[in-house]
């Protein structure tokens, strides 16, 4: 592939001053072995944060899922003009998370469309696989392959409002988010167990320790596990609460749930995303 996305800069710059993140998101189903209902299993991470705001072990739960991966950064450049990546490590990785003139959104937000028709040479990669991999290989230890789900692409979704983003690499940075949106059914009992159990087994307090054991053995203060939920009483409860474009996290049987889980439950997205 080379290395010519080197050929493109880093950093806010007086006219490239909107960051765009654009991710893929999955909702993660399966049948409860036990009554048949269709649950939903969302990534649980525990994140030690050392800022001015926090100090301790954040946990939430979100979407599997993750940014997406540039896979022509140049040929991006032709068709929207100049951008930067808003850190070294998204430029060292490709990952879909620049910086833009504000002026070019709506040209961006087409091409992101236009991309869900291209089968070849493409400017990037919108499908979930890679990332749904690694976070299983996080979570439970063990991958998953494309053979043992069944993937359905749901569309594109982008935030109403802007905000600021919380990713330590450029934490503040006002940003207009962009998902590819994606249903993958497990029917693998083995790996509808594994998720069961892991779930069962992690307790967000026991999931702070790890992360804190994690740090003091040098590491970066990191922990995963999974959270499976009954997916009818998860879109109940969000539709009995007054759920604003600019909700933060919310309080769900005790596990706090990231601002993006409503872009993966049907309908209720309507609210904080336009569809594409």
């Amino acid at each position: 592939m080379g290395r010519k996305h080197y050929e493109i800069g880093v950093g806010l710059t007086t006219e490239l001053n909107l960051r765009v993140s654009v991710a893929s998101l999955v909702s993660v189903l399966f049948k409860s072995p036990a009554d048949g209902k269709m649950m939903l299993a969302l990534e649980r991470t525990a994140t030690l944060r050392t800022t001015d705001e926090i100090t301790g072990v954040v946990v939430k739960a979100k979407p599997f899922g993750g940014g997406v991966r540039l896979l022509a950064p140049k040929g991006l450049k032709k068709l929207i003009g100049e951008y930067r990546f808003d850190s070294e490590r998204s430029r060292e990785q490709q990952d879909f998370r620049i910086l833009i003139n504000p002026k070019s959104l709506e040209k961006l937000k087409e091409i992101c469309k236009e991309q869900l028709k291209v089968k070849e040479n493409r400017i990037f990669d919108p499908g979930p696989e890679r990332e749904l991999a690694e976070e299983f290989e996080d979570s439970l230890g063990v991958g998953i392959l494309p053979e043992e789900y069944f993937l359905q692409p749901k569309g594109m979704l982008t935030e109403k409002l802007l905000s600021e983003t919380s990713n330590e690499n450029s934490r503040g940075l006002r940003t207009a988010r962009i998902y590819y949106v994606y249903d993958a059914l497990i029917q693998d009992q083995e790996i509808i167990k594994m998720l069961i159990d892991n779930s069962n087994r992690h307790s967000d307090i026991v999931l702070q320790n790890m992360a804190n054991e994690d740090a003091r053995r040098g590491g970066k203060g990191r922990a995963n596990a999974i959270l499976t939920l009954d997916l009818n009483k998860l879109k109940n409860f969000y539709n009995s609460i007054r759920l604003e474009k600019g909700t933060g996290l919310i309080n769900y049987e005790g596990h706090q749930l990231s601002t993006n889980v409503p872009a993966i439950l049907d309908d209720i997205y309507k609210i904080k995303y336009t569809s594409y």
